[in-house]
């Protein structure tokens, strides 16, 4: 059993860079779960990632001690110190972009109790869409975490939707997200608004502003999605 005492040492060793703990779950008993650090199936996840933009000039820092040209790097700067802290734990660390993929969002959802907003992205209901997983960490033991309620879902209560009425080419709708007209507009000559303050749908969602990204992470993102 994995003790509260050393959930709270993670928990420093994870703030240090500005990320956060984001719950965890035991798998029950039959599920098909992913391999722990010595290859055996793990029993508990704990899920890693931020709250606003809390980890943006730790990962400067650290950029700016990398070679110039870097692929993905803010996934690289993830992956080595949740990596480093699960060293330190006896962990194995997974991120979001391992192929095969793992199911974040649905451990997410398991963890925390989210649901979807209508961009896709969980609604929190403190944070709102301003938050992210970075990555997760397998335990081969069980996690002494109290069982997670389902949040209050915001977006129930909200009755406007600014969300799906803000993009110029209307790439979310209830119908689903609309990747290329998104991705044409973001490149084209009229995107210049996306390019620099990201997802107009995203900003305009009345929830967790105080937590919303500054416009320079916001254009980093958008960069690193459009492929420019």
């Amino acid at each position: 059993m994995i003790a509260r005492g050393m959930i709270e040492e993670i928990t420093a060793a994870l703030g240090a860079n500005g990320l956060i703990l984001r719950g965890g779950f035991v798998f029950p008993d039959g599920e098909d779960a992913p391999h722990g650090s010595s290859g055996a199936p793990a029993k508990s996840v704990l899920l890693v990632g931020q709250a606003g933009a809390a980890p943006w000039p730790h990962f400067l820092r650290w950029r700016e001690q990398q070679p110039q040209v870097i692929a993905n790097p803010l996934d690289s700067w993830s992956r080595q110190v949740i990596g480093d802290v699960a060293a330190a734990f006896g962990a194995r660390a997974v991120s979001p972009s391992d192929k095969p993929y793992l199911p974040f969002q649905q451990w997410a959802m398991r963890a925390e109790g989210l649901k979807p907003s209508p961009l896709g992205i969980l609604m929190h209901p403190q944070y709102g869409l301003w938050h992210a997983y970075r990555g997760a960490l397998l335990f081969e033991d069980e996690i002494a975490l109290p069982e997670q309620g389902e949040a209050p879902h915001l977006c129930d209560a909200c009755v406007e939707k600014p969300c799906l009425k803000s993009c110029p080419v209307d790439a979310y709708s209830r119908e689903g997200f609309a990747y290329q007209a998104c991705l044409a507009h973001v490149r084209g000559a009229n995107g210049e608004p996306c390019r620099s303050g990201g997802c107009l749908d995203r900003n305009a969602c009345p929830y967790g502003t105080e937590y919303r990204y500054p416009p320079e992470v916001q254009a980093f993102h958008m960069v690193a999605f459009a492929g420019l």
